[in-house]
Formats: C-alpha cells, structure tokens, sequence
C-alpha cells in the first residue's frame, strides 16, 4: 500500500485499466476447448469452429462479466456512500432479492423470454428499493440509515419467500433445473441477443454516474450541510438511486444472484484511493471488472465441470471480507 502512495490517483486509475484491458484479453484465451486452460490467439483463430466459439459464445460471456462486476461494485458504491454505511450494498436494500424475483417469475410465468426478464427484473428492483424506504419512513425508532437497512432486510426476506414459492411452483422437469441453477449465478448462457438489449442502458447509466460523481461527495454530507450548499438532495438522490438500480438489475436479469462483489470493491477502492468519488466511482467500477473477469474465468476453467460463478464470488468476498472487517481503517 505504502507503494501505491507513490503514484498519482491519475496514475492508479489507468494502471486499472491497463489491467482491466490484460483481464479482459486473458478471459478471452481462457477456457475447457479445446482443452482445459489458456489457448494462443494463433490457436483461437486456427478453425472455423474455434472461431465461432470466440465470438459467438466466449465473448458476450467476457462482455457481460466485466460489465456485471462493474455494476455491482459502483451501485455498492453508490448506496454506501448515500447512506453513509460501509455496509451496505443492492442485496442489503432488497434490489438484488426484488430483481432476481421479477426474472424468476418471468421464467416461472413468461416461459423466460429475455425482454419479459429483463423488463421485470428492473421493475421489481425499483419496486424493492420502493419498499425498502417506504418501510424506513414509518419504522419508529433509530436513525434513518439504520431504519432503512432493516427495512431492506425485510424486503429481501419477503423476496426471498417468494423465490422459495415459484421454485415449488416451477416445472420440475423444464424450469426448476435452470431456475435453480440460475439463481446459483452465472454467465454460461449469455448470448448477443440477451447481451445487446442491456449494453446501451447500461453504458448510458455509468456515463451520468461517472459524469457526477464528484456530486457523490456533497451526498455523504449530512442533510442540513448539503441543504446549505444549494444540494438537491431528493433528485439528486433519486438519479444516483435510479441509476445503480438500473445497472444492478439488468445484470442481475441475465446473470442470477452474484453477492459480495458490491459489498467488498467499494472498500478496496477506498483503501487505495480514500474517500474522494472522483476517483473511487471509475476505481470501484475497474475493480469490480477486473475482479469478476477473473472470478468468472476460475468458474469456466478450474474443474472439468463448471462452478456457478455465484459461489466463486461468494469464496473470494469472504476471503476478502475478513482483513477488511479486522482492518481499524474502514472508512
């Protein structure tokens, strides 16, 4: 860390990108075909068939888990930094739990066409965000921050019922296996028709928070501060909110439940770069790629038989989480 002090914030943030780019070429030339590992760029290209593989089936896979990483770390961000509490992400808040129910009944329902999942995993996102501060404002006692982690608690919970329910209510012999194994997480079916529809929402929604993320600071500030500043804090709020809801449940629509990653990036960007928004979005949101490429590659290559990229996920960020909890310098 000590080493890191040397470098300009700049500086950091295009050495993440530099490895964010090595990531995202590394997960390209890794895979089980035609054997288990990492294959040349001459091998890839060397038949038609390793040819389609790569474009057809490799790379919306490589697109959609940095682009997953990405939005669960800086909607991690997003939401810690609003509410001021390092411990909260989307599944805290019953985002995830609320978008991972509305793709499920779209499965359950809708015999899981990608627009009718995609369409109900935002709404139902939105919809457990929703309730989340409904709940909160008429809670009677604590603070504000801490009334609305519970609520989002509940939330989640009663999501999480209901994702119990369309489970025993799914087809056993078509839609519970896949169901199942879909809220395990994973990128294995993603192609370019479920890929495409989500790109442009999703690269529309990091360029506003990218664009604002210096008005992230004025957020943290405690309400009578910012009101004195000239902060509109329930629209600004609301565009923050919105966006970091959007990104989580588009991906979330694709690719299942993925837990720790929008818990854990935030803090690793903080550590390297403080507090400071301005550096820490584009930071969390490189990490966040970078760590789910590699995440995603250990799922395809690491036993004959693919791991469910949620419980790779769910290893590192405990694995990660316990120096970040013993650390005395959380921010």
């Amino acid at each position: 860390m000590k080493r890191l002090n040397q470098f300009t914030p700049n500086q950091k943030i295009l050495g993440l990108a530099f490895l964010l780019v090595a990531a995202f070429a590394v997960s390209c030339l890794a895979g089980r075909f035609p054997l288990p590992g990492l294959q040349s760029p001459v091998q890839l290209f060397s038949s038609p068939l390793n040819q389609t593989i790569l474009v057809h089936i490799r790379l919306p896979r490589v697109i959609i888990s940095m682009l997953l990483g990405m939005a669960l770390s800086v909607s991690g961000l997003v939401f810690q930094t609003i509410l001021n509490n390092p411990m909260v992400e989307p599944g805290f808040l019953g985002v995830s739990q609320g978008a991972a129910f509305g793709a499920a009944l779209a499965i359950v329902a809708f015999n899981g066409k990608s627009s009718q999942i995609q369409l109900l995993a935002f709404l139902f996102g939105i919809a457990g965000l929703g309730f989340s501060i409904l709940l909160a404002n008429r809670f009677h006692f604590g603070h504000w921050v801490m009334r609305l982690v519970l609520a989002g608690i509940a939330v989640s919970a009663l999501f999480s019922s209901g994702l119990g329910i369309l489970k025993y209510l799914a087809d056993r012999e078509e839609k519970l296996q896949s169901l199942s194994f879909w809220l395990l997480g994973g990128t294995s079916g993603v192609s370019w028709d479920s890929l495409i529809p989500i790109i442009a929402p999703i690269l529309i929604a990091f360029t506003i928070l990218l664009l604002l993320r210096w008005r992230l600071n004025l957020l943290s500030l405690d309400d009578e501060t910012a009101l004195s500043i000239s902060v509109n804090l329930k629209i600004e709020r609301l565009i923050f909110l919105f966006c970091a809801v959007l990104v989580t449940s588009l991906c979330i629509s694709i690719c299942g439940l993925i837990s720790w990653i929008g818990l854990i990036v935030p803090h690793i960007a903080r550590k390297i770069f403080g507090a400071n928004t301005h550096f820490t979005v584009p930071a969390s949101m490189l990490i966040g790629g970078i760590l789910m490429l590699i995440c995603d590659d250990l799922a395809r290559v690491l036993f004959p038989a693919e791991i469910p990229l949620g419980v790779i996920t769910a290893i590192l960020g405990t694995i990660l989480f316990l120096p970040i909890m013993t650390n005395k310098t959380i921010r």
